[in-house]
């Protein structure tokens, strides 16, 4: 809780209201978050409103809004699973990777394409 360039006077934890789970189904690390089109409550936690100010432009993972927020990725869950709950947040799990491809059906159509010259 040191002051200092860049430093931040609150502690991390406090972002969480002092719960040890967020109040939702708690997000993955990579899910993805997008700004909704609501109107932020003016009670609304200048936190939650940082956050939701840095995906005015996109969308972004949770990993990404903690490291802009210069937040613990655990408190970032925690305020975009509020923010989520309240319907001013989009998220989504992160595309999966494709899987391996099986080479023996890739060299049978390339035979069945090749068989209809």
């Amino acid at each position: 809780m040191t002051s200092g360039p860049g430093r931040r006077l609150i502690p991390a934890y406090l972002v969480t209201g002092g719960r040890t789970r967020p109040a939702g189904p708690a997000l993955d690390r990579l899910d993805v978050l997008v700004r909704a089109d609501t109107e932020l409550p003016p009670d609304t936690g200048s936190e939650q409103r940082r956050l939701c100010e840095l995906l005015e432009p996109g969308a972004l993972t949770v990993v990404e809004c903690a490291a802009h927020l210069d937040l613990p990725v655990s408190a970032t869950v925690f305020l975009a699973t509020d923010l989520a709950a309240a319907g001013h947040l989009h998220t989504r799990p992160p595309i999966p990777s494709a899987g391996e491809i099986d080479r023996s059906l890739v060299e049978r159509l390339l035979v069945g394409l090749r068989s209809l010259h």
